[in-house]
């Protein structure tokens, strides 16, 4: 299944607050993007359903390694993106907005020839 830009920006929002707290519910995920609890629960439903998240009985959700995997690829995405348009100068929120919308249309050839580049470069 092809997952959708909003799909990604979700796992990529689990997969962060992940790495700060070791529980993360929906409403976590709603207040971290903004989102209403309605709009969160059929996103869960969703990636639940596509076999990328699950939740316990205390509603703590989980990446399965799938979900994990492109978590982990848009979060990279985005954080060399936004290091990269810093370094050229962009302030730091708009390099990171920047990084955002292209973290899901970049290819994986045109991103791995950037970060090769931006790897010998520092």
């Amino acid at each position: 299944m092809v997952l959708q830009e909003s799909g990604e920006m979700y796992l990529e929002t689990i997969y962060i607050l992940l790495k700060e707290s070791p529980t993360v519910r929906a409403i976590d995920v709603g207040e971290y993007m903004g989102f209403s609890k309605p709009s969160v629960s059929r996103a869960m439903s969703l990636l639940k359903e596509s076999g990328y998240v699950t939740t316990d009985s205390s509603g703590h959700i989980s990446l399965t390694e799938s979900g994990k995997k492109i978590a982990e690829k848009i979060y990279e995405r985005h954080t060399l993106l936004t290091e990269m348009f810093a370094s050229l100068g962009v302030d730091h929120k708009t390099a990171a907005e920047d990084a955002c919308k292209i973290e899901h249309v970049i290819s994986d050839d045109t991103f791995s020839a950037l970060k090769a580049h931006f790897g010998q470069k520092k």
